[in-house]
């Protein structure tokens, strides 16, 4: 074996970080559950390890070794003069905030629930059974809520429905959508939230993921013109929708072809059926990016066995990329196929019967 110790040592660079970040990950976990960012959350004041605990009511001496793995890790600031710790402008806008686009904890909640199903996943890579969403730690669901919520408060209304060839105009003037795969309904109340001549109806199988969404839906003030039912994206009921959603869920379902001629179906002669999905190139190599290892080590854990426990189970992956897409809703019977328009981690496709 002839090692080049230049490349070897590359290696092991990267393993030291990536290491240090999968063991991070569950003290950011910890952080957001115990609201430690949150207590810090005045820019640049600085505060010691004991005052952090008596403001949140936790141990100082596990405060002490969590604050030097984060200032460790740059998601908080050491200031030795005053054996204290702070955090700057832009760590408290990331960590403290959940409405913002940047808010980060959301995503490490959601990972470290998804590291719970490797146990599973090793007699799944076996035998190429599936793994349901339903079946997985539930700190998954309300991480997937928090991880995406803050890119559809900045994008979805602002920039996503606009692109859409003339939907705005009728969720403004009172339109009927289905928001399919809703989970804790973000999306849904966002728009009815936007909308108010409107009418919402999420659906998704997962009888939890609906019940917690009509309580957010309460909270939000939304109740009136909002419903959540349980129902799978091939048999959820009603028809004649002007608007048919699917966010970040369509590369999930087992049978999605047979999905989207349920679509089809369900929508006007001009509605509209808007698919979110992760940003993916169409080949594997174009794939091979920080955004694609993210979203191929989620697919692997999360995506690809929620689809193979369904019906069909064609397991499209999270970076299926626009071709297949493209390829799903032609064989659904859509005609019109669109990309309206995408950011660095989805892609908004559009596609008209």
């Amino acid at each position: 074996m002839n090692v080049n110790e230049e490349k070897l040592n590359e290696l092991l660079g990267r393993f030291v970080g990536d290491l240090g970040a999968t063991l991070h990950a569950g003290l950011i976990v910890i952080g957001a559950k115990l609201g430690l960012y949150k207590a810090m959350a005045t820019p640049n004041e600085r505060i010691t390890a004991a005052e952090l605990a008596k403001r949140t009511g936790t141990n100082e001496r596990y405060i002490r070794e969590w604050l030097n793995a984060n200032a460790a890790g740059g998601y908080v600031e050491y200031d030795a003069d005053t054996d204290a710790y702070f955090l700057s402008e832009e760590q408290v806008f990331a960590l403290t905030s959940e409405d913002n686009p940047a808010y980060l904890p959301g995503a490490f909640i959601l990972a470290a629930a998804a590291l719970k199903a490797v146990p599973q996943m090793l007699e799944r890579f076996k035998t190429g059974e599936g793994l349901g969403w339903h079946e997985h730690d539930s700190d998954l669901f309300c991480g997937t809520e928090l991880f995406f919520r803050p890119g559809y408060n900045a994008n979805l209304v602002n920039s996503w429905i606009p692109a859409l060839e003339g939907v705005e105009e009728k969720l403004c003037f009172g339109a009927r959508v289905a928001d399919v795969g809703c989970g804790l309904g973000a999306s849904t109340i966002i728009m009815a939230q936007a909308y108010p001549n409107s009418e919402f109806v999420g659906f998704d199988y997962h009888d939890a993921s609906i019940e917690k969404a009509k309580e957010k839906a309460d909270a939000a003030g939304v109740s009136d013109r909002v419903k959540f039912e349980v129902a799978s994206s091939k048999d959820f009921p009603g028809d004649g929708y002007d608007l048919i959603t699917f966010f970040d869920c369509l590369h999930d379902m087992g049978d999605p072809v047979g999905t989207a001629r349920h679509v089809k179906n369900a929508l006007i002669d001009d509605g509209t059926w808007m698919i979110v999905e992760p940003f993916a190139k169409d080949t594997y190599q174009e794939n091979h990016n920080p955004v694609g290892r993210v979203f191929y080590s989620a697919s692997t854990l999360i995506c690809t066995p929620a689809s193979r426990s369904q019906e069909v189970g064609l397991g499209l992956g999270a970076q299926a990329g626009e071709a297949r897409l493209r390829q799903i809703a032609t064989d659904g019977g859509f005609t019109r196929f669109r990309r309206a328009t995408e950011t660095p981690f989805n892609m908004i496709l559009e596609a008209r019967p």
